[in-house]
């Protein structure tokens, strides 16, 4: 969450910070709620005072005969000791309220996030390839001839309901493919460990990374109490949960494939048609936990194996640096990186990549022992889609559709499907 001293220290920074987020007064709560903890826990300390001086003059007056100066220390420490008790619920109360306060507080962003409410007002940093010319008007993932058998929607809503499909033959291998390829590549040629983790988390493990308690809904949670995870990046994260490690174990870099899951509350009516947003997904994220000195290089280089993916597919597609309006909660920068999607004659968003600092580790109490000794500190986490592979996939289809409604397929994944190079018109995995 957020350091409390550097709250008191400065907190028209603080709030200067979080008014970019759209949020205003909000040390003033932070520090009214500090303050009564703080005087709770010093009128504690002071009755435990003299709860201690009336216990040593107990003896002494007893000793002396002093019935009266006896009994009256003895109810004084009676009385004190129930003071101390009543004062240090008091306080444990008041430090749960602003616990509870600073987790629903939003990371503050870096100095050169740009300002801005919305996606309206995020900046373009790059484009990279160029969009391609069809002689046709190009369709949507989901109206093209080669997916027809193989993207069902309909025997999907009647297992589960809307925002679901059914994949199969030609498409689901497809999909498989890609996803085998994007983990091969942060393998093989970015250096990350693959990982494989389960999908239903504690709630701590929510609450490290940001996803409770404020965002609760946006998120399934079981009638045991486990969450379903919107992302890998809950558990690869946690991975240093309530740890110490050393510096020597940094920097960790983590991919893993997994099935996320999202309610979408608050989206009704947004890319209701195709694969674009479903409630059930699959997502290779990748995750770093470094060193606090790392963490900007390690967001560039991030940045960098997400492109990657999309440059050794050949899809176009441009970066954007998200405005402070339109970050997650937990960032401190993000880039959004976006897809170029012929069907919809526009980008749209494949992967985001975040660097959050030491707010995560905060919640997680996850630290690192600098070599040479000196004081624990904060370890600094990032993460990043590389990439959605249920949004790679529509990008795949839409940019190699041909007019006579198969789709040529990037050559890297060739060898993934068997050497096959095409999706025919009827679905089926074919060599050119």
């Amino acid at each position: 969450m957020h350091d409390i001293r550097a709250i008191r220290d400065n907190p028209d920074a603080f709030d200067a910070a979080l008014a970019r987020r759209g949020m205003s007064g909000v040390s003033s709560r932070i520090l009214a709620l500090d303050d009564a903890r703080r005087a709770k826990i010093h009128a504690a300390e002071t009755a435990k005072a003299e709860q201690n001086r009336a216990s040593k003059e107990v003896g002494a007056a007893k000793g002396r005969g002093d019935e009266a100066e006896f009994e009256r220390l003895r109810a004084l420490v009676a009385e004190k000791k129930a003071e101390i008790a009543r004062l240090n619920e008091e306080a444990q109360a008041e430090d749960e309220a602003l616990r509870q306060l600073l987790l629903t507080i939003p990371n503050l962003p870096y100095d050169d996030v740009p300002a801005g409410a919305d996606e309206d007002d995020n900046v373009e940093l790059k484009r990279h390839g160029t969009p391609r010319q069809f002689n046709y008007a190009p369709k949507e993932h989901y109206e093209l001839p080669a997916v027809k058998d193989g993207m069902d929607f309909e025997v999907a809503a009647k297992l589960s309901g809307s925002r679901f499909v059914v994949l199969s033959g030609g498409v689901a291998r497809l999909h498989r493919a890609l996803a085998q390829f994007m983990l091969d590549t942060h393998v093989e040629e970015h250096g990350l460990t693959e990982t494989m983790t389960p999908v239903l988390v504690r709630e701590d493990a929510m609450i490290g990374t940001g996803q409770l308690p404020k965002f609760g809904e946006d998120s399934y949670q079981t009638t045991t109490g486990w969450w379903l995870i919107p992302t890998a990046e809950v558990t690869l994260t946690n991975l240093v949960a309530d740890s110490m490690v050393e510096e020597s174990y940094l920097p960790r870099r983590y991919v893993a494939d997994t099935q996320c899951f999202r309610s979408e509350a608050g989206s009704a009516g947004r890319d209701t048609s195709g694969m674009l947003r479903q409630h059930q997904f699959e997502k290779v994220e990748m995750v770093s936990v470094v060193h606090p000195d790392q963490s900007e290089a390690e967001h560039e280089r991030m940045l960098g194996c997400a492109e990657a993916i999309l440059e050794k597919l050949g899809l176009p597609y441009r970066t954007m640096l998200l405005c402070a309006g339109d970050m997650g909660a937990g960032a401190r920068r993000t880039y959004d990186i976006e897809v170029w999607l012929p069907g919809q004659d526009r980008y749209r968003e494949i992967s985001s990549i975040s660097t959050c600092g030491d707010y995560q580790a905060r919640r997680m109490n996850a630290r690192f022992r600098p070599e040479g000794g000196g004081k624990p500190e904060f370890l600094h986490t990032l993460n990043g889609s590389g990439l959605a592979v249920g949004r790679t996939l529509i990008a795949v289809l839409e940019n190699g559709q041909e007019e006579d409604g198969s789709v040529t397929l990037p050559e890297v994944l060739h060898p993934y499907l068997g050497g096959r190079t095409k999706l025919s018109a009827s679905g089926e995995l074919v060599r050119d």
